[in-house]
């Protein structure tokens, strides 16, 4: 009978702490642990008590459809396939050891590897390499796909994305870039690859993993994330361009996606210059009112990387990118922060917010600059911000919300969040700029977007639920990208 009394007193008091949620949503997640905590009923469940939850049930509501959505999506132009396996594995079984970190923008043999390997690694940093040895990068390769464990993906941003848009089957997706076997078997059915695009041999990428607290030696990674290299000939050259280009007057899309333009880090300086000549004047060509999103990936080269800036940003309409290339696009070109080496944990916000706003005030469209540019997505491991100038876009408050919740389910290889595996890990507390004087922003669960306004632009930043124990964390970013992309509406399509 006592037991009896003790259970049906505990079931009271949980009712009575979820009435007190119920009638008191905006009472800190904190309190109401303790009061459950103070209850003696063990750990707070990971219901509508948490944080998580809590942000997680304020997305749901706040992600709504575009009144025009894309039909025809165009994607391009590198594609491969991604060997995904653990990268303390990997250099292990290729006899190597972790003796200490350095980067280096080119890898030339496994020793640069194991080196560019722990210097990302320690940082729990993602980042991508080209390897110059073509033996030597097949041999590791050979290695690589042997080993247990080892799995096979669609690969390259271009690809990603596609997949990621092909999810939705009303959507009708094109993808140009170099496509193998392997590759076209793994792609959705509601992918289209021209046949100009299918190649005998698949280009591959291998990606090392590494979990949030695995040791190598004396090395330990603070967070989930994936070191990236490869030896790829065709998308380096970009041979796809020409394909893709040619392939859009028949598709006729309303949405234009390019990437892969860091794949030309190992070209010469004459044939970057003429590629993203070729690629400005490509651009040209698409039928105004058909937006043109550019998705950069993680590069060394600072020429490389001013002209795309200089040359292909005011081309496009729309950008994606991390913490990594966007404080290297500032350092690159002595933009705001550019002093600063590397992030210190977590990226300030003020500080990201700073480089977005310098990014489109240099390069995105004004009253006196005949740019295109609009809009950047911009993602780290724990925050998203939207920045987008006034007036060329729409439903970016759900675009940003839905970025961010496809971070996590992905991560977590989930249909919806699951609270249970993920955590905030986002700063409670922020300010909105350093440059000049800007707002105090704390988070809020139940309001999981802030907005702010500088100078024409509005900012959109919401946290991201991290799953604590990340199935894969390749193609994050491209997911993310094709999410906000997906869910975004340029008003003048109408």
């Amino acid at each position: 009978m006592a037991l009896w009394r003790g259970s049906a007193c505990a079931g009271f008091l949980a009712l009575a702490v979820g009435c007190i949620f119920l009638l008191e949503p905006e009472l800190p997640g904190s309190a109401l642990r303790s009061l459950w905590s103070s209850l003696r009923l063990g750990p707070a469940p990971p219901g509508p008590l948490s944080p998580e939850s809590r942000l997680a049930a304020a997305w749901d509501t706040l992600i709504v459809q575009p009144a025009r959505r894309w039909r025809r999506v165009a994607v391009g132009v590198n594609a491969c396939v991604d060997v995904v396996l653990s990268g303390v594995k990997l250099l292990q079984a290729l006899g190597l050891s972790p003796r200490s970190g350095r980067d280096h923008a080119i890898l030339r043999s496994r020793n640069d590897l194991e080196e560019a390997f722990v210097h990302f690694m320690r940082q729990g940093a993602a980042a991508e390499r080209f390897f110059s040895d073509g033996e030597t990068f097949h041999d590791i390769a050979h290695v690589a796909s042997e080993l247990p464990g080892a799995q096979h993906y669609v690969g390259g941003n271009a690809a990603l994305i596609g997949q990621k848009f092909a999810a939705n089957s009303d959507l009708k997706v094109l993808l140009c870039g170099p496509v193998g076997p392997k590759l076209h078997e793994l792609l959705d059915d509601n992918v289209f690859v021209p046949p100009e695009s299918l190649q005998e041999v698949d280009e591959f990428h291998l990606i090392l993993e590494y979990q949030a607290g695995e040791e190598w030696g004396q090395f330990k990674a603070p967070h989930a994330n994936r070191f990236i290299f490869s030896h790829d000939i065709s998308n380096g050259a970009m041979n796809a361009l020409e394909v893709f280009m040619s392939s859009l007057e028949e598709f006729q899309p309303d949405l234009v996606v390019l990437s892969g333009l860091h794949m030309m880090e190992g070209q010469s300086s004459d044939i970057q210059r003429k590629r993203l000549l070729e690629v400005v004047t490509s651009i040209a060509d698409i039928p105004t009112g058909v937006p043109v999103h550019l998705e950069l990936a993680s590069m060394t080269n600072r020429e490389l990387m001013s002209s795309i800036m200089q040359q292909v940003f005011p081309a496009v309409t729309s950008l994606g990118l991390n913490e990594q290339e966007l404080l290297f696009l500032s350092q690159a070109a002595s933009g705001p922060h550019a002093s600063l080496r590397s992030w210190n944990g977590v990226p300030d916000v003020g500080m990201v917010s700073d480089i977005l706003f310098w990014i489109l005030q240099e390069h995105g469209r004004s009253k006196g600059r005949a740019s295109d540019l609009t809009r950047i997505h911009f993602h780290t491991l724990v925050y998203h911000i939207l920045a987008t100038v006034d007036g060329h876009w729409a439903n970016q408050l759900a675009a940003v919300a839905a970025g961010a919740r496809v971070a996590g389910t992905q991560a977590c290889a989930t249909e919806t969040i699951d609270a249970s595996r993920v955590s905030l890990r986002a700063p409670r507390e922020f300010t909105t700029s350093h440059s000049e004087g800007g707002s105090r922003v704390v988070l809020n669960p139940n309001k999981p977007v802030a907005e702010w306004h500088r100078g024409g632009v509005s900012f959109y930043f919401t946290p991201v639920l991290v799953c604590k124990d990340p199935v894969r964390t390749v193609g994050l970013g491209d997911a993310i990208s094709a999410e906000g992309l997906f869910y975004s509406e340029v008003p003048s399509l109408a």
